[in-house]
């Protein structure tokens, strides 16, 4: 009887407890007011409501379709899918971005304008010198080697332009394995070998890039003088050269065609891609730059669109000062020009030290 007593008694009193704890929780509950988490339509509640109105009817259709990324489309989806930086309590400001919508634009960009006319481009300027060298040939000059030695460069120009030309060189073989490896060279070496490759030209490219940099800026120092545009270009510019008429124009130390490859593609499409460059490693010398996702997109589109620019325009330069015109390139191989070929495609320089 005793044993029975206590233990309705025992229920009674946890009973009591219970109602008083709940009583308590309801009557604070209704002094504290609570805001509700949001519904996948965000339109619960008056704190989530979007400032346009108009924007509610849109509430089932975004619980439907949770990738809406039309702005109004929920709460979550917007403060996730924002390319304005929110608050975080790291020092990392790109934690507070979820989702950047500009990588998708950044990509599109990439892989679409980028690679595909890039290597349009690329394309056209390799078939164009093979065009032209099936065509022509090695230019050779209309009177026979003299055997008489001009000196055109000493051992210190020399040396400055063949670190320029290795080097870019070396920077555009890994730069078009990073740009386009992934459609010819991953499906011959697989996946794991091509991965390691390509980090291998990464880093050669990475630590490539400030010696080329370096080599631009010496090369510019050294012949900056002699690519001031003067006598004879204008000519030179008129009849190209004399590629379509087979006569050699008169020219000075450099004639147009090098002076437009100096200023152009050495000077201002490489400090370019070397400027950017530096931003993608993170090098910027005397400059307090944030290395965001958006700068460095924005630097990527364009180092690589530089880079295509230059590496076209190289191709004829390289072709010309090789096989394409008989002893271009006595002058950087051994420093000497014969006095022939000084007289028929720089007669200007030539009649000058010749006075």
């Amino acid at each position: 009887m005793n044993r029975s007593f206590s233990k309705v008694l025992r229920t009674l009193v946890v009973a009591a407890g219970l109602s008083l704890s709940l009583a308590s929780g309801v009557s604070f509950a209704e002094r504290t007011q609570m805001v509700p988490l949001p519904s996948p339509s965000g339109v619960d509640h008056p704190l989530y409501v979007p400032a346009n109105p108009s924007n509610l009817a849109k509430g089932s259709e975004a619980q439907s379709r949770p990738a809406n990324t039309e702005p109004g489309a929920g709460f979550i989806w917007d403060t996730a899918n924002s390319d304005p930086y929110n608050s975080v309590s790291i020092p990392d400001k790109e934690a507070s971005v979820l989702i950047q919508r500009s990588g998708q634009q950044w990509r599109l960009i990439r892989n679409g304008v980028i690679t595909v006319y890039g290597a349009w481009l690329l394309a056209l300027a390799f078939f164009a010198v093979v065009a032209m060298y099936t065509m022509k040939g090695s230019i050779k000059l209309s009177e026979p080697l003299t055997g008489v030695k001009i000196k055109r460069f000493n051992g210190f120009d020399r040396f400055t332009h063949w670190t320029m030309a290795f080097s870019f060189i070396a920077l555009a073989f890994t730069g078009i394995l990073i740009l386009y490896g992934k459609y010819f060279a991953m499906p011959l070496m697989g996946g794991v070998a091509y991965g390691s490759f390509l980090m291998i030209c990464k880093n050669i490219h990475n630590f490539t890039g400030p010696l080329f940099t370096l080599s631009i800026v010496i090369f510019f120092l050294l012949f900056v003088r002699k690519n001031i545009f003067g006598e004879g270009d204008m000519a030179w510019l008129m009849s190209f050269g004399g590629i379509f008429s087979g006569k050699h124009v008169p020219a000075g130390f450099f004639n147009f065609g090098e002076k437009f490859w100096f200023w152009f593609g050495m000077v201002f499409l490489g400090l370019i891609i070397s400027a950017s460059g530096f931003v993608l490693d993170m090098i910027v010398p005397f400059m307090d730059i944030q290395y965001l996702r958006g700068t460095m997109q924005l630097a990527n589109i364009i180092h690589s669109s530089a880079a295509i620019f230059m590496t076209a325009m190289a191709m004829g330069h390289i072709y010309i000062g090789t096989i394409g015109m008989q002893g271009s390139i006595d002058g950087m191989k051994t420093g000497y020009v014969d006095a022939a070929w000084a007289k028929e495609h720089h007669e200007i320089w030539y009649n000058k030290i010749n006075k």
